[in-house]
């Protein structure tokens, strides 16, 4: 660039501060995303990498889209896989499947997920919570379920790139007030894809920031 059209384009700035303050705002955007998204997949990894969590009453398996490419999803039946290997571990007693109808394809996620435990081969208690359609009624919605069957303390399961969110909706929600609240994450086969890169890191940070904005995480 040559010194005349530097100082024009400076010329510029100076013309329309609006538009510097604009430039400004969306960096500070660009940049407070990425910071969430690596902290996302920070705590993912970590929560991958750590032990199984202690003995608990049961263990709330948080439905996601039911179906994918005309079979089970797997990064739902994932998160059912994971909540077995609880069960049969003897860390939990009964599974609590939470999840209501996909608007994607018209099935109830919770009801798929107790035909895939079925199909595993669990013969386990099961409850289903089969009406939520979001995180936060998720845990609003099991809680009446949970609090009914006398439940203490509930390990939750999802993928790893969502429990930092469930975490902070946990505690905003006081649904840790009622319970004993511990995470397991779920290491489905579709966390990696580039599929679920894109949730974990894109999606995932405009739910936090959406849920933010709304007053549900802090």
């Amino acid at each position: 660039m040559s010194r005349s059209s530097g100082r024009l384009a400076r010329r510029g700035w100076r013309r329309r501060p609006w538009l510097a303050g604009l430039c400004m705002v969306l960096l500070a955007g660009v940049l407070t995303y990425v910071a969430i998204a690596g902290v996302i997949w920070e705590r993912a990894e970590a929560a991958l990498a750590g032990p199984l969590p202690r003995a608990a009453d049961v263990a709330l398996v948080l439905g996601n889209r039911a179906y994918l490419d005309g079979k089970p999803n797997p990064c739902l039946t994932g998160r059912v896989d994971q909540g077995i290997v609880l069960a049969r571990a003897g860390h939990v007693q009964t599974l609590v499947f939470s999840g209501g109808v996909d608007v994607e394809d018209g099935r109830i996620e919770a009801e798929v997920m107790r035909d895939h435990a079925t199909a595993e081969g669990y013969t386990g208690p099961m409850v289903l919570e089969s009406v939520s359609s979001s995180t936060r009624a998720n845990l609003s919605l099991s809680r009446t379920v949970l609090e009914a069957n006398g439940v203490r303390s509930v390990i939750i399961v999802s993928e790893p790139y969502h429990l930092w969110r469930i975490e902070r909706l946990v505690r905003a929600s006081g649904f840790d007030q009622a319970f004993d609240v511990q995470y397991a994450a779920a290491p489905t086969s579709c966390w990696r894809r580039w599929g679920m890169l894109f949730k974990g890191a894109l999606r995932e940070p405009a739910a936090i920031v959406n849920n933010a904005s709304l007053g549900y995480l802090f």
